[in-house]
C-alpha cells in the first residue's frame, strides 16, 4: 500500500468534517482527497493495511469479522476467506472492492461510519463499542437497505456478505446500511442491535438523506435470523421504536423457523449442497410463508453450500440483482 505522507496523517481529523475543510481551505481538502486515494486496497494488501489505514481510523476493526482475537497482520486480503469459517466463495476482488468504495466515500467528505448507541450507552456495556452502522450512499431521498452479515454470532463477516452486498445493491441507486452487531451473546443481543439501527435510521433519515417508506432487511445465516425476527414481530419487540415493517426480507441460508402472524414479503437463497442450512429447512420456511398468505420468491442454486455470499462465480452469481427487482417490485 502505498506511504501516506505525515502531512497527510496529521490532518486526518479534518477529514471527518470535510465542509469546513472545503470552506476553509479547498487546496489542503484536494491533497488529502488525493492521498487517501493513492491509500486504496488491492488483494495483496494486508490486515494491517486495513487496521492502520488514516480512512478507517476509530473504527478499522470494526471492519474486520473478529472482536476477539489477534489479527495476523500481515495475512493478505487475498487470504481473508481464512477468517471466515462459516463462509465459502469468498472473492478477494469485490472483500476489496467494498473496502475501497468506503476509502472513495471518505475521501470525498462522505461520512461513512455512524455510532447507533451512546458513549454512555457504550460505557454501561462495553461490547456496545464494537457495534455500528457503515453506510453506502445511493440516491438522495431513496429507499434504504440494512444488510446484516452472517458468522454463527461468534463473528460478522461484513468483508463477504456486507459490504459486497452494499456496493451491488448501491450501484442500483439505492441507500445501503450494513450493521456490525454484538456476537458471543446469541440472536436475541444481535437483533437488539438490528432493532436500534433501524430506529438510528428512521431518527436521523433527513440527516442521511433516505427515505423511511419501503425500505428492506438483508441477512444471511445468523443475519438472516435477525432480519427474519423483524421482519415477523417488528423492531419494539426487540427494544427499538415502534417503527414500521420492512417491504421486503432478503434471507440467505438459515435454518430459522419462527414465523409471525403477519410476514412481509420475502426473497429466499440457498445452496442445494448447504450442510449448515439445508435446502429442506429453508423449503419449510417457504411453505410456511406461503401458508400465511406472505409473497415469497425461492431460489435454490446447485452445487454451492453454506455461506456463498455475493456467490461470485457460482451458480448463484447475481443473486442479489435479482433480489433487488424482487424489492423494487413491491414499492
Amino acid at each position: 500500500m502505498t506511504t501516506l505522507t505525515t502531512a497527510f496523517i496529521t490532518s486526518l481529523p479534518l477529514l471527518f468534517n470535510a465542509s469546513t475543510v472545503l470552506a476553509n481551505d479547498a487546496a489542503a481538502a484536494n491533497v488529502t482527497r488525493n492521498n487517501i486515494q493513492q491509500g486504496e486496497l488491492s488483494s495483496q494488501s494486508s490486515i494491517g493495511d486495513v487496521l492502520r489505514h488514516p480512512a478507517f481510523s476509530g473504527f478499522a476493526r470494526r471492519i474486520l469479522p473478529w472482536d476477539d482475537r489477534a489479527y495476523d497482520e500481515k495475512l493478505r486480503l487475498q487470504d481473508i476467506a481464512s477468517l471466515l469459517p462459516y463462509h465459502s466463495h469468498v472473492d478477494p476482488a469485490s472483500v476489496v472492492g467494498g473496502l475501497n468504495r468506503m476509502i472513495t466515500d471518505i475521501s470525498a467528505g462522505r461520512q461513512v461510519f455512524y455510532d447507533i448507541y451512546s458513549n454512555a450507552e457504550k460505557t454501561a456495556d462495553p461490547q456496545k463499542k464494537n457495534t455500528g452502522l457503515f453506510f453506502f450512499r445511493g440516491k438522495a431521498g431513496a429507499p434504504f437497505a440494512i444488510v446484516a452479515p452472517g458468522g454463527g454470532f461468534a463473528y460478522v463477516g461484513s468483508v463477504h456478505e456486507g459490504f459486497p452486498y452494499a456496493a451491488e445493491i448501491n450501484r442500483q441507486g439505492y441507500n445501503v446500511f450494513v450493521l456490525k452487531y454484538r456476537v458471543g451473546q446469541g440472536g436475541a443481543v444481535a437483533t437488539q442491535d438490528l432493532a436500534r439501527a433501524l430506529s438510528f435510521i428512521f431518527e436521523n433519515h433527513s440527516s442521511v438523506a433516505v427515505t423511511t417508506e419501503g425500505y428492506s432487511l438483508w441477512g444471511s445465516s445468523a443475519g438472516a435470523r435477525m432480519a427474519a425476527s423483524i421482519g415477523s414481530h417488528g423492531a419494539a419487540a426487540f427494544g427499538g421504536d415502534p417503527v414500521p415493517k420492512p417491504s421486503a426480507v432478503v434471507m440467505a441460508y438459515t435454518g430459522h423457523s419462527d414465523v409471525g402472524s403477519d410476514e412481509p414479503p420475502t426473497f429466499v437463497v440457498v445452496g442445494s449442497d448447504d450442510g449448515i442450512a439445508p435446502a429442506s429447512s429453508m423449503q419449510r420456511r417457504v411453505n410456511a410463508l406461503r401458508n400465511l398468505g406472505a409473497s415469497v420468491e425461492y431460489r435454490e442454486f446447485p452445487s454451492i453450500g453454506h455461506g456463498f455470499g455475493p456467490g461470485i462465480g457460482t451458480s448463484a452469481d447475481g443473486w442479489i440483482t435479482d433480489a433487488v427487482r424482487f424489492w423494487e417490485a413491491l414499492r
